[in-house]
């Protein structure tokens, strides 16, 4: 399943379908992923700058902000389309 899901991100990259996700970071950062990459395009101390400069990447990119809670679940997800 994971090699499923590595394979899925892996096929999005750099395209109009890369999401951009917020995710729980290191010592308590948050951070905004491009999905397919490893690095962090984006990294705060706080929740809501790491979700605003999500949403402003995927509204630029014309693609969803997919906003995870401190456990890594998805609690959110905004669409804008292209």
């Amino acid at each position: 399943m994971a090699d499923e899901r590595g394979n899925y991100f892996e096929e999005r990259e750099g395209t109009e379908d890369a999401r951009y996700h917020v995710v729980p970071g290191d010592d308590g950062q948050w951070a905004v992923k491009e999905e397919g990459k490893d690095e962090a395009v984006f990294t705060s101390d706080g929740k809501d700058d790491a979700v605003k400069e999500a949403k402003r990447q995927a509204e630029e990119a014309g693609t969803k902000a997919i906003i995870h809670d401190d456990g890594g679940q998805i609690e959110d997800q905004i669409e804008y389309d292209a």
